[in-house]
């Protein structure tokens, strides 16, 4: 059996090599960092996915070894494969700064800025993209296209208002479930995600459909405007499931379990599809195993402050002792000489429990 053959790209001046056939986009992920470019639509285990959203676009300067001769336009890096020599610039390419900036723009078009009111805060793609990527004001003026909000299920809604048509909801649904009962109807600005005639998507596997939604378009209806993402405590869990793999993430706060979410990997991927079972009506921590504190890798306020120790966050080292020589801090003047407010042999900090009002002087001056 012949071996596999490895192409050499250099990706922001970074070099690796990756089998032929790989894509730009995995090819950077593999480096990792902000060498990755962004994708809204490009979904690795969606087959079909990519090359919609355009938010991945990278400058080729060197197609090849044999053909080294740049690329005339920017590229879908979700899209075109790498050659062997290639190099490609991302971060490092002004055309690539200003072309993502426009493209956020356009994406956020119609898109309504109600970040406050939307379950997708905190862990929507579209607000980093927009943060990091995008600029600072809107040159658009007019009225913003809006869609009613649809039940397309017992357990889910669709805000189209929010949608970016990415195209991953359909895909998804016509990959995971034996027909497909939604897509894209209409053309251009009026295109929309629906159902045949407002049918139910009912299948088992159809909640996975707002995992995959990078913003806030589809919902899960048991827990819309319940809590904030980063007010809980996301841990990793499993059941005995006869449907799908039973391992799940669960969104606790205190002993609640609020919902349940497929494990997502570094770029916010599903690493293994759930059920509806799981997903929807495993609602009490002891219909579970609970494995331990889940890391959010991204960079989202869930995973600020969070078990702080358990998922590699330290404490930080008390340095005082070390740029003095090993002495303690001291007291360097005695605050009872200079308030005169409490009493000099009581210190306030030693109280056990709080300070009243025979704590401090009631002489007068």
């Amino acid at each position: 059996m012949s071996e596999q053959q490895l192409f050499k790209v250099t990706i922001d001046n970074i070099t690796i090599e990756v089998p032929a056939g790989t894509t730009i986009l995995n090819a950077a992920r593999q480096i990792g960092g902000e060498v990755a470019p962004p994708a809204m639509c490009y979904y690795s285990k969606l087959a079909g996915s990519g090359g919609k959203c355009r938010t991945c676009l990278v400058e080729v300067s060197k197609g090849s070894e044999k053909d080294p001769r740049p690329m005339p336009k920017l590229v879908a890096s979700c899209r075109t494969t790498v050659m062997d020599g290639m190099e490609v610039k991302n971060i490092t390419s002004e055309k690539v700064v200003d072309a993502r900036a426009g493209v956020v723009e356009f994406l956020l078009l119609n898109h309504p800025l109600d970040c406050p009111i939307c379950d997708q805060a905190g862990e929507c793609h579209l607000q980093d993209l927009s943060y990091e990527h995008g600029k600072e004001g809107t040159r658009y003026e007019f009225q913003r296209r809006t869609f009613k909000k649809h039940d397309i299920g017992p357990y889910i809604q669709l805000h189209m208002t929010r949608c970016i048509l990415c195209y991953r909801c359909v895909f998804t649904a016509d990959q995971l479930t034996s027909k497909r009962e939604h897509g894209v109807l209409d053309r251009g600005d009026h295109a929309e995600i629906a159902t045949f005639i407002e049918k139910s998507l009912d299948n088992e596997f159809i909640g996975n459909v707002i995992d995959v939604c990078p913003v806030g378009a589809l919902t899960d209806k048991t827990f819309r405007f319940k809590n904030r993402v980063w007010f809980l405590k996301p841990v990793e869990a499993h059941r005995d499931c006869p449907t799908c793999s039973g391992k799940v993430t669960l969104w606790n706060r205190g002993d609640e379990v609020y919902r349940v979410t497929a494990r997502k990997d570094q770029w916010g991927e599903v690493e293994e599809w759930i059920c509806n079972t799981c997903r929807f009506e495993k609602k009490q921590t002891s219909d579970w195993v609970i494995e331990g504190p889940r890391l959010v890798d991204r960079h989202s306020v869930i995973s600020q402050g969070h078990y702080a120790g358990s998922v590699g966050m330290h404490k930080p080292a008390e340095t005082f002792a070390a740029v003095n020589d090993g002495r303690s801090p001291k007291l360097m003047m005695d605050i009872h000489d200079v308030s005169k407010v409490n009493r000099n042999e009581i210190t306030l900090s030693l109280i056990n429990g709080p300070a009243h009002s025979t704590n401090f002087n009631s002489t007068k001056d």
